[in-house]
C-alpha cells in the first residue's frame, strides 16, 4: 500500500532558476543512478525477498527513495519552469525534448536525454548479490549528486542535495550491515564451489612499460594467498598449467562423465 502525503520529505528553495543545472538534475530523476532506479530496484527486490527482515529494509528503503524522485523532480522542475514561460528559440533548439515536447517540465529522461529503461535496474533473485549492488548504485549516487553540488551556485539547492547526498551513504551503511549479519563468507556466492586452485590465481595479463612508465603493480589483491600466473603461462592455455600438484576436475557437457587432468 502506497498513500502520498502532499508535503516533501525535504523542504526545496530555488533562489536563481537555471535551466542549464535543471537538465543536469535529470540524471538523478530519469538516469541510471537515479531515485526511480533506486527504487524500483529495492522494491522490486523486496517483493521477492523470502527473507521477513530484510525484505522490510528493502521497502522502507525503497519507498524513501520515492520520496527522493518527488524532491529531485521538484527542484528539477523549478529550475526548468522558465522555459515554459519564455519563447527562446535558441533555447529550444539547444534542448527542444524539454522545452518542446516537455514544455518545460520534467519526464522520465537523463540528462541526456536518453529515456528510462529497466535494465537500470539489478536484480538476481540473491539476496546477498542483491544487497552489494545495492551498495554500489549509493555508493555511484552519491557520486552524481556530489558533481551536480559542484556545479551549483544556489544555496537553496545546494541545501536539498545535500540531503539526498547525506541519505545515500545511509542507505549504504544500512545495505552493508544487513549484509554482513546473514554472516556469509563474503566470497561465498551462490551453491556451487569455484574450482580450487584456479580461484587462487591472479592472471597478469597486462604487462609491459606504459607510455607514461607504468609497471606491473604488487598489492593485496595480487599477492598473499594468491599466485600469480604470468603470461607465457597463460599462453600455454589455462587447463595445462601446472596447479601445485593438484587437480583439477571438468565435467564433460551432456555427460556425467569427470575427466580429470594434471599439468
Amino acid at each position: 500500500m502506497y498513500h502520498h502525503i502532499k508535503k516533501l520529505m525535504y523542504t526545496v528553495n530555488v533562489g536563481e532558476p537555471d535551466p542549464r543545472f535543471g537538465n543536469m538534475l535529470l540524471e538523478q530523476f530519469g538516469g541510471a543512478n537515479g531515485e526511480l532506479a533506486a527504487a524500483m530496484q529495492y522494491s522490486i527486490q523486496g517483493l521477492n525477498c523470502e527473507d521477513p527482515e530484510r525484505k522490510d529494509l528493502l521497502m522502507d528503503i525503497g519507498t524513501e527513495e520515492l520520496s527522493h524522485l518527488e524532491v529531485v523532480g521538484t527542484l528539477a522542475r523549478m529550475h526548468l519552469k522558465p522555459l515554459k514561460k519564455q519563447k527562446d528559440i535558441e533555447q529550444a533548439e539547444v534542448d527542444p525534448l524539454i522545452v518542446i515536447a516537455g514544455g518545460g517540465g520534467v519526464s522520465l529522461f537523463n540528462s541526456m536525454g536518453d529515456a528510462w529503461t529497466a535494465d537500470y535496474l539489478k536484480i538476481t533473485g540473491e539476496l546477498d548479490v542483491d544487497l552489494r549492488s545495492n551498495i554500489a548504485a549509493e555508493a555511484r549516487a552519491k557520486i552524481v549528486y556530489e558533481r551536480l553540488i559542484n556545479f551549483c551556485d544556489d544555496p537553496g539547492s545546494k541545501d536539498a542535495l545535500q540531503f539526498l547526498m547525506t541519505r545515500e551513504i545511509t542507505h549504504m551503511k544500512a545495505f552493508t550491515l544487513a549484509l554482513e549479519s546473514m554472516g556469509k563468507n563474503p566470497f561465498s556466492i551462490g551453491k556451487i564451489e569455484p574450482t580450487p586452485g584456479l580461484v587462487d590465481e591472479y592472471f597478469n595479463d597486462s604487462t609491459g612499460v606504459g607510455d607514461e612508465g607504468e609497471k606491473d603493480a604488487t598489492g593485496p589483491w595480487n599477492s598473499g594467498d594468491f599466485k600469480v600466473i604470468e603470461f607465457p603461462q597463460l599462453e600455454q592455455g589455462v587447463e595445462n598449467l601446472s596447479n601445485g600438484g593438484s587437480k583439477r576436475s571438468h565435467k564433460r557437457e551432456g555427460t556425467t562423465e569427470k575427466v580429470k587432468k594434471t599439468a
